[in-house]
Formats: C-alpha cells, structure tokens, sequence
C-alpha cells in the first residue's frame, strides 16, 4: 500500500523510506504521506438496499476500532483492532450468538499479537491456526507470528537473516529488508507463499512452512521486481494469477513446479498513475477472474487450466467514474460481487472519499448501485473497509470504526456452489473425518489485495439442534483449500461443538454454500423373524441407511449382544447364533444402526424354536422321530450315546422319557415348525 495524503481529520503516519525506482513503464518520484481517516458515524441499526440485498448492523459494537477479518475454522471472526491511527496488535472475536446470526453475536478479546501491524499477510491455515507475516506500519515488519486458537497464545515464526535481514535495505526499494504489506497465499500442501514488497534480493519469494515453523526461499515472480499493490487469484487448476506492479503484463505461480510464468497480457490499465493502486480480485463462478482496477476499468481472465497463457478481455468499467483505490470486494453465494468503490484517485486527492457500493452481475456483465450501511454512501476512503464471507451466506463489513455491518444479498445461492457430504467416520480420539465434494466452496471469498488477505475457502461443520439453536463445530487438517473442486473428494477432521443432548442435523459450509444435512443413521429394511432348531443356527440381517460410515449394534431387548462364539457378527448388518438352544428363543432381536449425527432401532424380530427338529430341517418328521426313538431308549442324558445337549429332553429333567414322547408327538402330528 502506497501512502495516503494527510487530510484535517487524519494524522500522519511513520513511513519506512523508499528509492525511487523504476517500475515497468512507471516512475514513483517519491510517496506521499499515509491519510489516516478517523471518522465518528451515529449509523442506523437496518437500512435497505435500494436493489439487491440489505444492511445490518451488528448489535453489539466491537470493543474498538476494527479492520482485518479472519473467518477461524469454528465459525467465530477474529477482527483485528486497528483504527488507522494507533496501530495495534489486539484482536478481538466474533461469536454467532445461539440463532447462529453474526448480527446478534458477541464480542470476546483474544490474545495480542508479539507485534504491531497494519496492512499485512494474514492466511488462516489447513490445521486452522493463523498465520501473519510483515505490516505496512507497526513494530512486525520483518516478522511473522501463528496465533493457535485452542490455546490462544500467538507463536513467533522467525525469518532466518539469510533470507530476510532488517538490518540491511534491500536492493529494490532502499529502506531495510522487510515483508512491508506483502501477498500471501496457501499452497496445495499447506505452506504459504509471501512475497515481500522489500526483498532480500529482487523478485523474491518466501515460502513458510507450518509443520516446521521454518522459511525457505521460493521461487524468482517472473519479472519486476516485487509484487506490490497486486491482488492474487487462486484459480481452479490451484495456479495463483495476479497483475504485475504497475502495468498491464501478467503472471502466474505454479505450485506443481515452484515456478512463476508468464502470461497474457491486460488490454485495460487497472493500477492508477497516481498512487498505483488496485482493488480486490475474485473467481466468477464461470472460472473466470475478474479484476477491478483503481482506474475504474475492470478486466476478465479466461485460463487454459494448463501452463499456456489465458486470454484477458476489458470488463465493464465502474460506472459514474468510480475506481477501487485499495478497495474490497466479495463474491457472494448468489453468483454476484460485493464491491467497495470511491471517486478515482487523483493528484489532489489521493485516496478520495466517499465509499459507495455495487454488485457487479457476471452473467449480465453489468454493476448495479446498492445502498451503503446508512444511506447512499459511507462517509470514508474505501481503503479502510474491508469484507469477509461468511459461513451463513453474507458478507461482514468493516470500517476502521467499532461499527460492523452484514451485508445479507439476495437471490438464493448458487446450485453449482452447494457442498455434498459422502461420509463422516470416528477417527477414534474424539474427533471425526468427513468426506465430500464442493466443500471450499467456488471462490476465496472476499478480496483486497496486497494490504488484507481474508481468504475463506474452507469447511466448516455447523449443526443445527433440536432446541432450534446453531452450534458451529472446529474442523481442521483441511485436505485441499482449492476453489471450484467439482466432483473431486475432499475431507477435513472436525470436532463436535459442546451441545445438550437431543438431536440435530449436521451440515458441512463452504464460504456461505451449506450442504443438506448429512442423514442420520436409520433402518431402511427390517430383520425378519425366524426359526431354529436344537445345535442349529440362524442369521438376523438389517439394511442400514444414511451418511456413511454406519455403525451398527445388535440387541436382545435393550441388552448388547457381544462376539462370544454362541453370537458373531453383533456390529455388522448380519447376526449369527448359533448352538441354538430354547433359551435363544424370543421375539426381542433388534438392531441399533448409527452414524456421527444420528441412530434408529430396527423393529425386534423373533426366533422360532423348533425343539423337535433334531435333523434341522424345520419340519418334524419320521427322520425326526428315529431319532427321538434312540433318545428314548438311551433314557438317561448322560449316557455316552446320547447326542450332545440331549435334545430329545424335552422338557428338561434329565432322561428321556414318556412326558418327552408326548410333547414330540404333538411336534410330530403339527409336521411344520413354521
């Protein structure tokens, strides 16, 4: 971020000095001092949008000033405290209140940061922690630090002085060797690349790694000499593309080769020649980028999805002579853009005020002018706001002020963004592994630029509880952050929240799209009843239904059965008994099928017990009846001949005699065991 021209309601702030350098086909003769706006609202609590969607006030105001928001992987907001006059390092959260609404939720302090930062890398990480690197302002220029929300303690990430000495200047800018408001992005693999606006050497790129809490030097950007000012998209094939500083070529990052690459070139100036400055930069649901410039020209990439160069074409400009001088922008689940716009700069006024507001409309290739919080526009440079897509659909606003808004739009969200969920397992500890597809949703979300990154292209698991309140559980070892994953199975490990007993439904969130619920474990066929026979055995099967992976417990009663050698198969779809004796029958059998957000037992089911079927063929015939005879001659069940478990002992008093004949003859003249 370049710096703003002081005004009479701002207060000038430090600058690290900079070399005039040249830049492509730019000159920056010198910077211009930081405009620090400090404004005092007294803001409505609803207004509506004049088209489109409307405005919220969040209830509560935060506990002060507030700029950067970071969505954590438990669905709370942690907003940094900054009013663009004291630069801070505190932080605050968000918390949904029980309805799941941002709007009433509640604000907690969270740890400070080691250092003070303004305009800075921010990614939250796959394990869920976040990550900073560097600051415009403040104390943590040439530092990076991990916040751990479990702990909530900030752990220093130490930049080695071979790769990053303070000390020295750096070689492109003059002032000392710093990350100053770098770019930053997740890789496939989890590391983050930055790229410092004062490198160590020119063209420099770092790589962190969260594992190892180590730096390593990445690979060269393929011209200029820094990224500055830039905003990056992560595009479908996981290449990042942005706009090289401070002109019209462009390049790519391919993490598959380390490598930054050309390509195409931008038929419209989007950087301004005063202060050359950009907007946000988000991927369309067509897997299209689209751009807004500070010059108030827009710009629309197609990629190859290979290493070929993409083709640009000029999007629309922003009508009414507005441009994005450091402005957000979001992508919201409807298919449309939220974005921030102001007059474009100028050589009087650099950073003009106020900030208005359009959603730019992809399949029309048009904007539409919405409201602002309060009235038509808010009062401020569009360089101290800032957006975050939420979890529920809408979008959070931030102003530099204790004010936040939530901006909800309207439509319904788009088919193509909603997640699907395929499994969800116990990993055993506590935790749980889901599976599914579209679970990052189509895009990063919200967009600045090089001064905020507040990416939120990942899975959150939200349950929904019979006593009608939301409970958002921690998800964590995201296996892809990706964007418009398609068909392709992602997962991530989650925690369930603390919630009372009762049931609930479960969904998986991907910035703003929320899946169907996963289905709870159920009974979708019965076992049916059956019939043994004395030393025989028979199976009990049931059809399970719902989100995988399904559990299963079979039951006499409310009892457990157990593996034992007389059952087998007590925690599969199919019970086996076998050594069948009278005391297996009954008509209490059933089966308890679950799964991680739910469970229902089978109807019970009844075991037949043929006692006079010695052959097992459920029937009791002649065959039946030799054998009884022999029974009946052995008399005694302990003579050595007589078959195991006498079960020609009809009634169980030891010998086999005239009272066992009478109960087999009526076994005998009813023929059937059925």
């Amino acid at each position: 971020m370049w710096s703003r021209g002081e005004s009479s309601t701002g207060l000038r702030a430090a600058e690290p000095a900079e070399l005039a350098i040249r830049k492509e086909t730019f000159m920056h003769i010198g910077l211009s001092s930081r405009r620090v706006v400090r404004c005092s609202l007294a803001l409505a609590l609803f207004t509506a949008a004049a088209h489109g969607g409307t405005w919220t006030k969040v209830t509560n105001n935060a506990p002060s000033a507030v700029n950067l928001m970071l969505l954590l992987s438990d669905g709370t907001v942690m907003c940094a405290k900054n009013n663009g006059s004291t630069i801070g390092n505190g932080w605050v959260r968000l918390t949904p209140n029980a309805a799941g609404s941002y709007i009433g939720g509640t604000w907690t302090t969270l740890a400070s940061m080691a250092d003070t930062r303004l305009y800075y890398s921010a990614q939250v990480l796959k394990d869920g922690r976040v990550f900073v690197a560097g600051g415009e302002y403040g104390t943590g220029t040439a530092k990076s630090e991990v916040y751990n929300p479990l702990t909530n303690t900030w752990t220093a990430a130490p930049v080695p002085t071979t790769l990053m000495d303070p000390s020295l200047n750096s070689p492109v800018t003059g002032s000392a060797q710093c990350f100053y408001d770098s770019n930053s992005e997740i890789l496939p693999n989890g590391n983050v690349i930055v790229t410092p606006v004062c490198p160590k050497t020119s063209r420099q790129s770092l790589i962190y790694n969260p594992t190892t809490n180590t730096w390593a030097q990445g690979p060269n950007i393929f011209r200029g000499s820094y990224q500055d000012e830039a905003s990056w998209v992560k595009l479908p094939d996981d290449t990042i593309l942005t706009i090289d500083p401070f002109g019209t070529f462009s390049e790519r990052y391919n993490p598959v080769s380390n490598t930054w690459i050309n390509d195409g070139i931008v038929p419209v100036s989007l950087y301004d020649s005063i202060v050359f400055e950009l907007g946000g930069a988000v991927l369309l649901p067509n897997g299209k980028a689209f751009f807004l410039g500070s010059t108030g020209h827009t710009a629309i990439y197609t990629p190859t999805g290979t290493t070929s160069p993409g083709t640009w074409i000029a999007g629309p400009d922003i009508p009414s002579g507005k441009g994005t001088p450091d402005a957000p922008c979001a992508m919201m689940v409807n298919g449309k853009v939220l974005c921030a716009v102001s007059p474009i700069p100028t050589a009087a006024n650099n950073f003009p005020s106020p900030t208005t507001f359009y959603e730019f409309d992809y399949t029309s290739n048009s904007f539409t002018s919405v409201n602002a919080p309060v009235g038509a526009s808010d009062n401020r440079a569009t360089y101290t706001t800032a957006m975050l897509t939420l979890p529920d659909g809408n979008v959070l606003y931030s102003h530099m002020g204790t004010d936040v808004y939530v901006y909800q739009p309207g439509g319904t969200p788009l088919a193509a963004g909603k997640p699907v969920i395929q499994s969800i397992t116990s990993n055993g500890d506590g935790s749980y592994h889901l599976t599914g597809t579209g679970l990052n949703g189509l895009s990063e979300g919200a967009s600045y630029g090089d001064d905020l990154q507040m990416n939120s292209n990942y899975p959150l698991v939200r349950c929904l509880h019979s006593n009608g309140n939301t409970y958002y559980g921690r998800t964590f070892n995201w296996s892809s952050t990706s964007v418009m994953t398609g068909n392709k199975v992602l997962s991530t490990e989650f925690t369930f929240p603390s919630m009372p007993a009762g049931s609930f439904q479960l969904v998986v969130v991907g910035n703003g799209f929320a899946s169907d619920p996963a289905a709870p474990g159920s009974v979708a066929s019965n076992p049916g009843n059956k019939v043994g026979c004395p030393g025989g055995s028979v199976s009990f099967s049931v059809t399970g239904a719902g989100t995988p992976s399904l559990s299963y417990q079979w039951r006499r009663g409310a009892t457990n059965l157990t593996n034992n050698g007389h059952y087998s198969g007590v925690n599969s779809p199919v019970l086996s008994i076998s050594g069948l004796t009278a005391a297996d029958a009954g008509s209490n059998y059933n089966c308890v099928v679950s799964n991680a957000v739910g469970s229902s037992a089978s109807n019970n089911a009844s075991l037949s017990y043929c006692a006079a079927d010695f052959t097992c063929d459920l029937q009791v015939d002649d065959s039946d009846f030799v054998a009884f005879a022999n029974a009946y001659n052995l008399f005694f069940c302990t003579d050595p001949g007589m078959a195991a478990g006498c079960p020609a002992d009809l009634n169980s008093d030891g010998i086999v005699d005239d009272s066992d004949f009478v109960l087999f003859a009526d076994a005998y003249s009813q023929f059937l065991c059925s």
